[in-house]
């Protein structure tokens, strides 16, 4: 079946949209990287500075560290309180431990992140669920009932042939589509009638305002920062290069009595840096100028690190502005405590996305939808951990008999495979006469449990 002139224009206005991000989003991943070209370096400092250009990669410090807070813990279906070991068994084939944090990344950089679903034709139990670049891939949202209408991702592909050409697949919500570019037009070369009944493709958008479809990028707000810093440290460079070192005077001398004891005329440069100076003219003084304090470059970095840690929700330690003693735990989770309500606040809207991804795999692997349409995402705490004062509190509330032993395993946030592994353990100690006459002679011996 070929391609319909509706399925035609459809794919060349997701193409068209695609390359209006382009640029944005190539600019967007350069700030990530740490390689951008800042436009204006200052007044002060020659073109030929910019070769010394150094770049405070603050981007990087707020995209990564977020990341690095955010880790699934469980993936639960509706109406139901422990994990789901199918869900699990689809997140560990497909490698999403790994795989989130590059849609992670995507989300905070581009502002927008995919994941597509597909049948897996070696494991029908286990479907494909696989990160998209959104620099590939685009989608149609009804803003009505909020549901993707179609998506497409555009990409460059080996043919048969060994030619490099230009592909795309298109997902509707019945149909997939593989096509591609051949002399200008789209040309079919695969399609799929799955009746699904929903495109396979879950997009994120971070930052989404009301009545709009765009996402925002995460570093939007520290992206001029970065340049100011940037800026600063190049003419911290050229400051120590030009008035770092003191400047030299001398008067009563020419230049013929910088001379060798061979008669030859001395470099400047060997000259300048000469610890013995020795001249023959009477008249010749020597004295040096006072050198250029540059402490003023280092008090506008603090001023943009803390500019940036206002407009992030970072502690300030985190660009730079660090105290002589280091804090302790109670104030680390002070200090910490906007950055993570930002997180958590972050995860609940990733939480929607991750959902609706299990969902279309559960559909997959069983050929019904689950019911409510959406799993629950369960997640690590945030916070920087404080081993010591999480497992006091815990082991008082087992203590009081206001929280079981299975509890405290979740509350610990330990995987349905290590549960398993400690109930295997506790039931062989319980069958073990050797452990359990120990525990006995234990108990005699110290009745109060005071462990004297």
């Amino acid at each position: 079946m070929a391609l319909d002139q509706s399925e035609i224009d459809l794919l060349n206005r997701l193409r068209a949209r695609l390359g209006a991000r382009r640029r944005h989003d190539e600019l967007m991943w350069r700030y990530y990287l740490g390689q951008q070209r800042i436009e204006q370096l200052g007044m002060a400092i020659p073109p030929e500075m910019r070769r010394f250009l150094v770049i405070t990669n603050w981007c990087r410090t707020l995209v990564d560290t977020i990341n690095d807070r955010q880790q699934v813990r469980s993936l639960v279906l509706p109406g139901q309180e422990t994990a789901d070991g199918d869900l699990r068994a689809i997140w560990d084939a497909n490698n999403l431990s790994a795989h989130f944090s590059m849609f992670n990344i995507d989300r905070q950089v581009f502002g927008r992140g995919f994941l597509t679903v597909g049948s897996n034709e070696r494991d029908e139990d286990l479907p494909l669920v696989r990160v998209e670049s959104p620099r590939q891939m685009t989608g149609v949202i009804d803003a009505r009932s909020e549901q993707m209408t179609a998506a497409a991702r555009f990409f460059r592909s080996t043919n048969v042939d060994g030619a490099r050409v230009s592909c795309s697949t298109l997902y509707r919500p019945n149909v997939t589509v593989h096509t591609e570019l051949r002399r200008g037009r789209w040309v079919e070369v695969d399609r799929d009638e799955h009746n699904l009944g929903a495109v396979p493709v879950v997009m994120h958008l971070n930052r989404r305002v009301s009545g709009e479809w765009e996402g925002e990028s995460q570093m939007s707000d520290l992206i001029p920062l970065v340049d100011a810093a940037a800026r600063s440290l190049t003419n911290l460079q050229f400051a120590q290069e030009a008035h770092g070192v003191p400047s030299i005077w001398a008067t009563g001398i020419a230049k013929g009595d910088f001379v060798d004891d061979k008669g030859q005329p001395v470099p400047l440069f060997e000259a300048y840096f000469d610890a013995i100076k020795i001249l023959t003219s009477k008249e010749a003084k020597w004295g040096q100028f006072s050198q250029a304090d540059l402490k003023n470059f280092q008090t506008a970095l603090e001023i943009y690190g803390k500019e940036a840690a206002n407009v992030s929700g970072f502690p300030a330690r985190y660009f730079g502005l660090l105290s002589s003693n280091p804090p302790a735990e109670g104030a680390i989770r002070a200090d910490e405590a906007r950055l993570v309500r930002s997180v958590e606040r972050q995860n609940e809207e990733l939480g929607m996305s991750l959902g609706w991804v299990g969902a279309l795999a559960m559909r997959f692997r069983t050929g019904e939808w689950v019911t409510g349409n959406r799993v629950r995402v369960e997640w690590f705490d945030p916070a920087t951990p404080t081993v010591s004062q999480r497992e006091d509190a815990l082991a008082k509330r087992h203590a009081q008999k206001v929280l079981s032993r299975e509890g405290y395993w979740d509350e610990l946030g330990w995987s349905e495979a290590r549960k398993a592994k400690e109930r295997e353990y506790f039931a062989a100690e319980a069958g073990d006469p050797t452990l359990e006459s120990i525990d006995r002679t234990l108990r005699n011996a110290d009745p109060a449990g005071l462990g004297e």
